[in-house]
């Protein structure tokens, strides 16, 4: 199945450590057995609401194929993760 996961990075965070989290979800996917189709980073943006009192975020779109199985593990890894504000994985079309 196709997937696609909408992260938030917390936007003081330096770009390395930025580039080393997304280097890491798409590690993480291709451990899982999944592929890595495209990874958009869309820059930073405001939110529509303050999360955790900061008011823009860094925006990153990963599109994947995976297992149904994998997705709660990527899901529970991206939620522990440091500096993510917000995650949603959805099933592409």
């Amino acid at each position: 199945m196709k997937y696609e996961m909408l992260y938030l990075i917390d936007s003081s965070i330096a770009e390395e450590a930025r580039d080393a989290m997304i280097a890491k979800f798409e590690d993480l996917v291709k451990s899982l057995g999944g592929t890595v189709v495209s990874t958009d980073k869309w820059g930073v943006k405001k939110t529509a609401y303050p999360i955790n009192y900061k008011t823009d975020a860094f925006y990153v779109l990963m599109t994947f194929e995976a297992d149904g199985s994998s997705i709660k593990e990527l899901d529970r890894v991206a939620g522990i993760t440091d500096g993510v504000l917000r995650r949603m994985i959805t099933k592409a079309i």
